[in-house]
């Protein structure tokens, strides 16, 4: 083949082999717990409708509305794998375009397609028997957003801390339920995380063999600090992660504050649920763990801890209405520092 045809190919040629990443998570996805089919669907049909029951709840606390639209569609782990895959393809359009318009980057050549749809797909494989539920801001141009509720995921953790199972699913549908409403009710957000995504991409400026070189450096301190995801981001891309982080603190503690808000009214069992969920989290098994550490989960589990105490201060010093200042502009989000120094956040509000 003339040197043209192989580039012409190579331009052709997709940065990642989307449907081998999802056949790869769905082969290695975890099986969910044993039920019946009548247990089955009996699940999948009392989400939905706690779902429905999780809107008027979480608009009352939070103030919000929005649009009823797009309500909540109950997924298994294939589901789940495959919109994700869907997600990820549109979020990195920007990616797309470098790689298939004017050759692949280097970290693409070196990895492959079929390498990193392998790698994707193990990701997504473990994060498959992690997830509850999830907003997917990423879809289709003049598309609202969906929110998805991984059913075989919530029974298992219920059942595994053994706690009443409608009260549970309707503290998750509480938390997914919030996610819904601060998209829905806030059209520019997100536009803003979109952006804030191919911003980070754009900033990758690391050669194959730079990656290599920054992830060996980290594996031999793996398990008691740092992450994959941190050695391999270029400076410019550590800027723009503070601003995500800050968004992603804003969005899960404000989704963990009004699950816990609305809890007491609805939920029984809603203060057993959180204590059993907490632990839980922060006492992960060790693969888990590592897992966690070499994915930059830690970071997540942050974002919720930090974020639902930058709600509360916030709320507790200025009420909710002035809380949801926050949803004005890009610029009224608290930055990464503000996240941890709710006060700096309030000052600046209020200058």
């Amino acid at each position: 083949m003339a040197p043209e045809q192989v580039a012409a190919t190579n331009q052709l040629r997709p940065a990642v082999d989307w449907p081998l990443a999802v056949s790869t998570a769905i082969r290695l996805a975890p099986s969910g717990p044993v039920l019946s089919q009548r247990e089955t669907q009996a699940a999948v049909d009392m989400l939905r409708e706690l779902a429905l029951e999780a809107v008027a709840p979480v608009q009352r606390v939070t103030g919000l509305v929005a649009p009823a639209g797009s309500r909540a569609q109950v997924v298994d782990r294939p589901a789940w794998i495959a919109s994700n895959v869907s997600g990820m393809q549109i979020a990195l359009a920007a990616l797309s375009e470098r790689v298939e318009g004017g050759g692949p980057p280097d970290l693409v050549r070196g990895i492959g397609a079929r390498g990193s749809a392998v790698q994707l797909g193990v990701v997504l494989a473990w994060l498959s028997g992690k997830v509850l539920g999830q907003y997917e801001v990423f879809t289709e141009p003049g598309q609202p957003g969906r929110l998805l509720l991984v059913a075989p995921t919530i029974v298992q953790v219920e059942q595994q801390l053994q706690v009443p199972s409608r009260d549970f699913r309707l503290w998750v549908c509480l938390h997914e339920e919030t996610h819904r409403v601060q998209f829905g009710a806030v059209p520019w957000l997100g536009a803003y995380l979109a952006s804030l995504v191919n911003e980070f991409i754009e900033a990758s400026d690391l050669s194959f063999s730079e990656t290599l070189r920054r992830v060996a450096a980290v594996m031999g301190s793996i398990a008691r600090k740092g992450s994959l995801v941190e050695a391999v981001q270029s400076p410019e891309q550590r800027e723009v992660l503070d601003k995500m982080t800050g968004v992603m603190s804003l969005l899960e503690g404000h989704a963990d504050v009004v699950m816990d808000d609305v809890g007491p009214q609805v939920i029984p069992s809603v203060a057993l649920i959180r204590e059993r969920f907490t632990a839980r989290r922060n006492s992960p098994k060790a693969i888990d763990a590592l897992a966690r550490r070499a994915l930059g989960m830690d970071m997540k589990m942050r974002q919720y801890t930090e974020g639902a105490a930058f709600v509360r201060h916030v709320v507790d010093d200025i009420g909710m209405s002035g809380f949801n200042q926050v949803w004005t502009s890009p610029m009224t989000l608290p930055t990464r520092s503000e996240i941890t120094n709710p006060g700096a956040w309030i000052k600046r509000m209020a200058s």
